[in-house]
């Protein structure tokens, strides 16, 4: 069987003000044919691909067509958007006939144009391919399902864990699809919007409540006839109008079942709606005395609400004022975006004193510059690049300024928000040897599990804060909970 295969993948932030341009995918992974196996093999959902078609029993026969990836920002450009289509157009009437088309997307992506990224591309691509050619797509699972999604799919999964596992998202959706294309199974899709959003907090698949949403999708897929159930918390900071989570549910061939279970899945979570905004953060200050105070280090303390993987940009100076204002004397790890402070480091040269004001430019709402003088301790001019589970992400021009204890690692980009210990690392700093690390993300900082001894997370403010209420809604069906009073809600079938 011969299989169309693409990704182009970028979380959007409506609220953000730092437009997500074509450069963008371009500095974290823009491949095109050929060298998108040669660079993803084993890496992420191309790499989920490409595994289940080395497996299948069947030959496949894998067309790559591009690799595009950014990470989470404000709205992708129409000049953008515009490349992706033609790209994904005109490399796809090339490579007709296929047999179907394997797609990789995040599903909450939106440009300064189109709300809906993914569905409009996705159009796109059916138009080229026909209605008989299938088309099966996997998705982030805080994307935000549309009618036009899934009007222009013949199925659909979404990550099953958070962390995510994007790997093994890959090799379902590709399996899927090999299964559809051999006749083994007709694919029909039962879905549900539900009208209400939530915080990132609660995300953790492997907590409640968010546990007992995901095991009752697990439950379904026990069920004869279901192929898969896929749970949609969506991406919280998303001001389009069919924003909501959703349940989406393929089986073979049997509607009434899909829509059952979509709807009992819908209902669930409107169930568990309050659960979902327990918010369980920390002060700042409490944040640094609990982990100046731990027995053990380094203690994690995620800056959520300045999460560069939800489309923050990285440069909240919250944590750091409250460091700077105890006095702490243990080594703690910070991580900064500032250009501006990296090209001063780098003119005054390595084992210079400077005097900067860092941070808070970026974010005009919450922003807030510090002065700080420290001494450059380290310089990596040709820049560097954390790795995490869906690949690499670029930090550009990056140095280590030494301010008292604190060794803060200032980037002129936002790569993985600090998650990666071997950043600091590359500069002679041991992570396993400071007492707090400080990531800019909710959950994904997977290379400090091995050696962190707890985690805290603290209350700062910031772009992917915690209260959606503080954010001005203009797009946004209405009503929906928590924003507005609905005290009643039911799916129906």
């Amino acid at each position: 069987m011969r299989i169309a295969m693409a990704q182009v993948w970028q979380e959007t932030h409506t609220f953000s003000a730092m437009a997500t341009g074509l450069e963008d995918f371009e500095k974290n992974g823009l491949y095109f044919g050929d060298e998108i196996p040669e660079k993803m093999r084993g890496v992420a959902e191309i790499g989920g691909f490409l595994a289940a078609a080395e497996e299948e029993v069947e030959e496949v026969e894998l067309v790559p067509i591009i690799r595009a990836w950014a990470g989470s920002g404000g709205r992708v450009t129409g000049e953008a958007l515009d490349f992706f289509e033609e790209k994904l157009v005109s490399e796809l009437r090339e490579s007709l006939p296929v047999d179907g088309v394997l797609l990789s997307l995040h599903g909450a992506a939106a440009s300064d144009r189109v709300d809906d990224f993914e569905g409009y591309l996705l159009s796109a691509i059916r138009r080229v391919v026909g209605e008989s050619v299938p088309v099966v797509v996997s998705l982030d699972h805080h994307a935000n399902i549309t009618h036009r999604i899934v009007e222009s799919v013949n199925a659909l999964v979404g990550y099953q864990t958070q962390p995510h596992d994007p790997f093994e998202t890959g090799e379902r959706a590709a399996r899927a699809l090999f299964a559809i294309v051999k006749e083994e199974i007709t694919p029909t899709v039962g879905w549900q919007k539900i009208p209400m959003v939530a915080p990132a907090d609660r995300g953790l698949t492997a907590e409640w409540p968010m546990k007992e949403w995901f095991d009752l999708a697990r439950a379904m897929e026990e069920h004869p006839g279901v192929i898969s159930v896929s749970n949609f918390p969506v991406q919280p900071w998303l001001d389009v109008a069919e924003l909501g989570w959703a349940t989406v549910v393929v089986t073979d061939n049997d509607q009434v079942l899909a829509n059952q279970l979509a709807a009992e899945l819908a209902n669930k979570a409107w169930e568990l709606r309050e659960a979902f905004w327990a918010v369980r953060r920390v002060p700042p200050e409490d944040a640094i005395r609990q982990a100046v105070a731990a027995k053990e280090g380094p203690i994690v303390i995620s800056d959520a609400s300045d999460s560069v993987l939800s489309g923050a940009p990285g440069d909240g100076t919250c944590l750091l004022k409250e460091m700077l204002r105890q006095r702490i004397t243990c080594t703690a790890l910070l991580p900064m975006v500032d250009p501006q402070v990296v090209e001063a480091a780098i003119q005054a040269g390595p084992g210079s004193q400077i005097t900067v004001l860092v941070g808070g430019k970026l974010d005009p709402v919450f922003g807030e510059s510090v002065e700080v003088t420290g001494t450059v301790a380290g310089v990596a001019e040709t820049g560097l690049t954390s790795t995490l589970s869906w690949g690499a992400a670029q930090m550009g021009r990056t140095v280590l300024l030494d301010v008292g204890s604190i060794r803060m690692m200032v980037s002129e980009l936002r790569g993985v928000g600090g998650a990666d210990p071997d950043a600091y690392r590359h500069f002679g700093v041991e992570p396993a040897e400071a007492q707090m690390a400080v990531v800019k993300m909710y959950f994904n900082f997977a290379g400090f599990r091995p050696i962190m001894k707890g985690t805290i997370m603290a209350d700062c403010p910031g772009l992917s804060g915690w209260d959606l209420r503080q954010f001005k809604w203009e797009k946004a069906p209405r009503p929906v909970f928590p924003l507005d009073e609905l005290p009643e809600w039911q799916a129906t079938v």
